[in-house]
């Protein structure tokens, strides 16, 4: 099973795509998709969903996985980020593609084993888990890899889950 995993953002959207097949996991593709701060911000939107469109297509995933928008004090900036999201959302359902969404305390849970982890504890467990030689910059990107990691691991668990659940 291929995922992809994806931070999304207006200015910097961090994506990963990491192979599963049993237990492993192995890293195909890693990067992000940048937007210029002083554009109109549909146009933004546009190239947002436009690298996100020639993604699929070139890593062909089979399921996508993003973090869920979380936000306390700063609602200027989550209405773009919103609205990134979507456009992200909008390629994957268009590519018959099944989404999934994860809290950043589930992706810190699946990846490090404590929901209230350190930004740097997740970036060298996904350095470890994946074996790279480095972490990945900027955050967004390890961050993306993270929720792969994190869908890897529930995609098992719920697969298992609804095999006991059949019986």
């Amino acid at each position: 099973m291929r995922i992809l995993g994806i931070d999304p953002g207006l200015a910097i959207v961090g994506f990963g795509f990491v192979d599963k097949e049993g237990n492993k996991l192995t890293p195909v593709q890693y990067g992000c998709i940048q937007t210029e701060a002083h554009t109109p911000e549909e146009e933004r939107l546009l190239h947002v969903y436009e690298g996100m469109v020639q993604l699929i297509d070139k890593y062909k995933p089979d399921t996508v996985a993003l973090e869920k928008l979380f936000f306390s004090r700063n609602v200027t900036t989550a209405l773009p980020v919103a609205q990134a999201r979507g456009v992200m959302i909008l390629a994957a359902v268009q590519r018959g593609l099944p989404v999934a969404e994860y809290t950043p305390m589930q992706v810190k849970q699946a990846v490090v084993g404590y929901g209230k982890a350190e930004k740097r504890q997740v970036q060298e467990m996904i350095k470890m888990l994946l074996k790279l030689s480095a972490i990945p910059k900027p955050d967004d990107v390890a961050d993306a890899l993270a929720i792969a990691v994190c869908h890897a691991h529930s995609y098992s668990l719920n697969s298992k889950l609804n095999e006991v659940l059949r019986k």
